[in-house]
């Protein structure tokens, strides 16, 4: 494959900046840790990002509609599994340019299941800005979200060369985040980072808490080429094995599930970002009713937040921020 750099032009960097913008919805996952909860409406169990926590809209699609807020239909793209289909297809088909879907033969973690789809997209715009969305969060007040990750898209482009994530404020020292801490105090919205900490003790979640660390909420905004850069610097065996894509820019389903088949399992967060720090800045996002719904308890706050309320605009029914 070739560097990042050396994509062939298309005039993309004379493009208007909201015309660079794309948005990644991950909507691979499993979903195991929530089986007894998540469900369909016939009562079967889903991957959490295919069921409502209301009864009404999936995870799946309210993250589209948070997509489509931020960026036109056709610069959308969701990675999604195989063995899912019956779920994703009825969803996707209807939303997304078939290009746009990119589906994954099995799972080999969050690195190759962003890698995928960044490398779909940097074929076709090399100097493209990708959001990157989970399926599977519980959000209150969608426009301040939307609001956050406007401004981290602005923050990609004065500095390309830098990762943006966003970070949530902590609230109960929940150990089971994983957490950012900025270099620095300031009343800046967008900072370097100085370390993450996955996972800490409770103990230690609510020190950090206290020092002004952030949860990460494992959304960010990248510049497709710096991305694809550290990749190749910090996971050189997944980025190697990646090598040969090249297909008409895909690779067909039988040479795809060969790749899949050799592949390393890799974390994202622990593999790419945690090692790649100095590349990174956090920027701290509105109060947004965040909450990654990953175990009965998040549900079940989350259930209790949106309880009896209309969520502030569920389903981006406020004006598109993107031209």
């Amino acid at each position: 494959m070739s560097e990042p750099s050396d994509f062939p032009t298309d005039g993309d960097s004379f493009l208007p900046r909201q015309s660079r913008r794309w948005a990644v919805v991950l909507a691979a996952g499993d979903g195991s840790r929530l089986r007894s909860i998540a469900r369909s409406v016939s009562g079967l169990p889903v991957p959490k990002q295919f069921w409502s926590p209301d009864g009404d809209v999936t995870m799946l699609e309210r993250t589209l509609a948070r997509a489509g807020r931020l960026v036109p239909p056709e610069r959308i793209a969701a990675v999604v599994a195989e063995q899912h289909r019956q779920w994703w297809s009825p969803i996707l088909r209807e939303r997304l340019l078939p290009e746009n879907i990119v589906e994954q033969p099995r799972n080999r973690g969050t690195a190759a299941g962003i890698l995928l789809p960044v490398l779909r997209i940097a074929e076709r715009h090399p100097r493209a800005r990708i959001a990157i969305l989970p399926s599977d969060h519980g959000v209150t007040d969608e426009w301040s979200l939307l609001t956050s990750l406007e401004e981290a898209y602005d923050a990609v482009e004065r500095r390309p060369e830098r990762l943006v994530l966003l970070g949530m404020p902590g609230q109960t020292g929940d150990s089971g985040y994983g957490w950012i801490t900025p270099a620095a105090a300031s009343s800046v919205t967008v900072r370097a980072i100085r370390r993450f900490v996955e996972k800490p003790a409770h103990r230690m979640a609510c020190r950090l808490q206290g020092e002004g660390a952030l949860i990460s909420s494992f959304m960010l905004v990248a510049d497709v080429a710096a991305l694809l850069a550290l990749y190749r610097r910090f996971l050189p065996e997944l980025w190697a094995a990646f090598s040969g894509y090249r297909e008409d820019g895909a690779l067909s389903p039988q040479s795809l599930a060969a790749l899949y088949d050799g592949l390393p399992s890799c974390d994202f967060s622990h593999d790419l970002l945690t090692p790649a720090v100095d590349s990174l800045d956090v920027l701290t996002a509105l109060p947004c009713g965040w909450c990654d719904l990953g175990t009965p308890e998040r549900v079940s706050q989350y259930r209790h937040a949106i309880s009896g309320t209309r969520l502030a605009d569920p389903l981006g029914l406020a004006p598109a921020m993107h031209g």
